[in-house]
C-alpha cells in the first residue's frame, strides 16, 4: 500500500530525494567545519573545494526543498480535497520547517566564513593582515564545529523520537484493530454456537416427525390389507353363491 502511495504522490519522491541529499550534505558541512577549524589560510586549496562543494549541493537541496513548501502551502487549505489527513498535512510542514531550519543553519556558517575571508575583517586587499589565522578565530572554528556537532546530535535525537512515537502509534492502531478482532470473532462464535443450538433442535424435530410419519404408514398399510382380504372374501363368498344358484 505504502508502495503504490509512494509512486502516486509526488511529494513523496521530493521528499526521498531531499532527505537523501541531506544526508549528503551533512558529511560535507561537517568536513567543511573541520577543514576550516584546522586551516592557517582562507585561500587554502582544500577549504575553497570543500567550500565550492558544499555550496553546490546546498544549491540543489534549497531548489527542491522549495518545491515541498510550495506542495506544503497548496495542501494546507483543504487537505482532503487532494485525499490527506491533517496530521499527514502537519508532518509534511514539519519536516519542511526542520529541513529548512537546518539548511539556514549551513548558510549562516558559510556566511560567517565569507565575512571573514577575504575582502572581511583582518584582510587587506584579499590577502590576510597576518601570515596564519590568530588563535581566537581557531579556536572560535573549533567551538562552530563542536556547536554543529551537538545541534546534529539533537536533531538526531529528535528525529528519532518521531519515529519512535510513530512506531508507537501504529502498535497502538495495530494492538486495536487485534482488539476489534477478537471481538468479532467472539461474537462470531456466540452466533455459530446458536446456529448449532437452532440446528440441533430443527434436526430433533425431523427426526420426530420423519416417526411419526412412518407410523403413520405403518398403520394405514396394516388397515389396508384387512381391507383387502375382506373384499376377497366377500368376493369369494358371492361367487359361490352365484354357483350354486345356477
Amino acid at each position: 500500500m505504502m508502495s503504490s502511495t509512494n509512486e502516486e504522490d509526488p511529494f513523496l519522491q521530493v521528499q526521498a530525494d531531499v532527505l537523501a541529499q541531506l544526508s549528503q550534505t551533512r558529511p560535507l558541512f561537517t568536513s567543511y567545519l573541520r577543514i576550516r577549524s584546522l586551516t592557517t589560510s582562507p585561500t587554502n586549496p582544500e577549504l575553497v573545494a570543500a567550500l565550492k562543494e558544499l555550496e553546490s549541493s546546498l544549491s540543489s537541496l534549497t531548489d527542491d526543498l522549495a518545491d515541498l513548501v510550495e506542495s506544503v502551502q497548496a495542501v494546507q487549505s483543504d487537505p482532503y480535497k487532494y485525499g490527506l489527513e491533517i496530521e499527514e498535512v502537519s508532518r509534511r510542514k514539519r519536516l519542511v520547517d526542520e529541513v529548512g531550519n537546518e539548511v539556514e543553519d549551513m548558510r549562516d556558517e558559510l556566511k560567517k566564513q565569507i565575512s571573514q575571508g577575504p575582502g572581511g575583517p583582518g584582510t587587506r586587499n584579499g590577502k590576510s593582515t597576518n601570515n596564519t589565522f590568530d588563535e581566537p578565530r581557531r579556536e572560535d572554528g573549533e567551538d562552530n564545529y563542536a556547536g554543529f556537532e551537538q545541534q546534529q546530535q539533537l536533531h538526531m535525537m529528535a528525529e528519532q523520537d518521531q519515529q519512535l512515537d510513530g512506531v508507537f502509534r501504529t502498535v497502538g492502531n495495530l494492538r486495536q484493530q487485534a482488539d476489534d478482532m477478537g471481538r468479532e470473532l467472539e461474537e462470531q462464535a456466540g452466533m455459530l454456537d446458536q446456529v448449532d443450538s437452532l440446528t440441533d433442535r430443527v434436526g430433533g424435530r425431523l427426526q420426530t416427525g420423519l416417526k411419526t410419519m412412518g407410523t403413520v404408514i405403518r398403520k394405514n398399510e396394516d388397515g389396508l390389507s384387512s381391507c383387502c382380504i375382506a373384499l376377497l372374501i366377500f368376493v369369494l363368498i358371492l361367487l359361490l353363491i352365484l354357483v350354486l344358484v345356477l
